[in-house]
């Protein structure tokens, strides 16, 4: 027991983990910007709580990002390689946009403040793109334990970035004489010192290129035969391989079948905790809780714990496996939102708050570590971008379009947030009958992902 409990902790000594977490803060960051400041921004300009639901629809960004996702494993930026050049790129224009968004009068100005805000989205979306395919290319196909290892560090890093990088704006807020578009100039200089960790950063190894040719000669020889191709059907056959090959790829390694519950299953997993997180912090505000209360709480305390369990969800991944990793998260994240629908009844209790805040920061972490593990084994690394960006983007389409629909739902109650946090709990049930139908496939890819290391 002390010896595999030894053997796990020493997957986290790996210089790759360090820049998988540090990565992940920088993916989580400008969630804040588009986010939980941007809510508290509007909600203290007096935007109604469905306006504020609706602004969250931003986000349909990290829900779309498939759609250029491909291009981002055949296209190579001028510097740093593939998947630094591509991370560092788009951090550029996410602290333009956010030096934009502090510009702007956001009372006047909400239509031009969301054009920003999607701005931001969609440059963050694809940092994500670059990042998740990083974390997937740096780890070696033999290397299994180093995956959830890095998983947790991914999930670590992002609350990172959300959570304790996310309750500065939060304090500053309640400083004399601070304006919102003040802080979102902090939030630019924080996001330009984020740039700097992808200089120092190792360039992922891998086939890619050979695949993709192989895939490329494939094409042609269905495309043309053993015909030359010309200027138009090389470019035809660069498309095919561009964007048909990572789905079809995908299609034909899970089955169809298979596919299409892989693809429910994370489409529906997360969506109990969307509703929730879209109008947190609008609770918690109209609960009676300061942003100072919600700095502490709602971000560093979650921070907190957020890393502390997403580090233990990952050695119970590599000591378990995938599937009970799943399982339990899901049922512990369905559990934990009952603890906000307490607080709806009791009150501004700051203690409560804590221990609501704790569990669901524990549930949180466990379940997505589970679930970027999941995702990460499913993809082949010649197209991890591709691949990756379209099972995540599934995941993040249920925070989005229809947890936009959040504040409708609670109006819709009378402002009954103790139902609300019962119905969010609900939701996860049928993500778990779809976990149960492919668990046998989920244990075929591990036993797959572990093939020897090369001599």
């Amino acid at each position: 027991m002390r010896e595999t409990l030894k053997s796990t902790l020493l997957c986290y000594k790996d210089k790759r983990l360090l820049f998988v977490f540090l990565f992940g803060v920088a993916s989580g960051f400008p969630w804040v910007m588009i986010g939980s400041a941007l809510s508290a921004w509007l909600q203290e300009t007096g935007l109604s709580r469905s306006s504020i639901g609706l602004f969250g629809s931003i986000t349909i960004a990290y829900s779309i990002n498939f759609f250029w996702s491909p291009l981002l494993d055949r296209i190579k930026p001028p510097v740093l390689g593939q998947r630094r050049g591509w991370i560092v790129t788009s951090q550029f224009m996410i602290v333009f946009a956010c030096l934009g968004m502090a510009l702007i009068p956001v009372e006047n100005n909400l239509l031009i403040i969301g054009l920003v805000g999607f701005s931001i989205a969609v440059f963050s979306a694809t940092q994500d793109i670059a990042v998740d395919a990083y974390r997937i290319d740096i780890i070696k196909p033999y290397e299994k334990d180093k995956l959830a290892a890095a998983s947790s560090m991914a999930t670590a890093g992002w609350w990172t970035g959300f959570g304790g990088l996310g309750a500065i704006p939060f304090f500053i807020a309640d400083l004399p004489n601070w304006q919102w578009s003040e802080i979102y100039l902090v939030l630019a200089a924080m996001m330009a010192g984020l740039m700097l960790m992808v200089f120092f950063s190792d360039e992922p190894i891998t086939d890619r290129l050979a695949q993709q040719s192989a895939a490329s000669v494939k094409y042609a020889k269905q495309w043309v035969g053993d015909k030359s191709m010309n200027s138009l059907e090389r470019a035809v056959n660069w498309l095919l391989v561009t964007l048909i090959e990572p789905f079809r790829d995908f299609f034909s390694r899970n089955t169809f079948k298979i596919a299409i519950s892989i693809l429910l299953f994370i489409f529906l997993f997360k969506i109990g905790e969307a509703f929730l997180g879209r109008m947190s912090i609008v609770f918690y505000k109209e609960l009676g809780f300061t942003n100072s209360d919600i700095g502490s709480y709602s971000k560093l305390l979650n921070w907190w714990v957020t890393i502390v369990f997403a580090v233990l969800g990952g050695m119970v991944n590599i000591r378990y496996g995938i599937y009970r990793g799943l399982m339990t998260g899901g049922i512990a994240m369905a559990a934990s939102n009952l603890m906000f629908a307490l607080m709806s009844v009791v009150g501004p209790n700051k203690a409560l708050f804590a221990a609501a805040i704790f569990v669901d920061g524990f549930t949180a972490a466990w379940s997505s570590v589970a679930l970027v593990a999941f995702i990460s084994l499913l993809c082949n690394q010649a197209f991890s971008a591709s691949q990756y960006a379209l099972m995540a983007s599934l995941g993040t389409l249920s925070r989005t379009m229809m947890a936009s629909a959040s504040g409708f739902i609670v109006d819709w109650m009378n402002g009954n947030w103790a139902a609300f946090f019962i119905l969010t709990a609900v939701m996860v049930i049928p993500s778990l009958v779809l976990l149960y139908f492919i668990k046998d496939h989920i244990a075929e890819l591990e036993q797959r992902y572990h093939p020897a290391p090369p001599s």
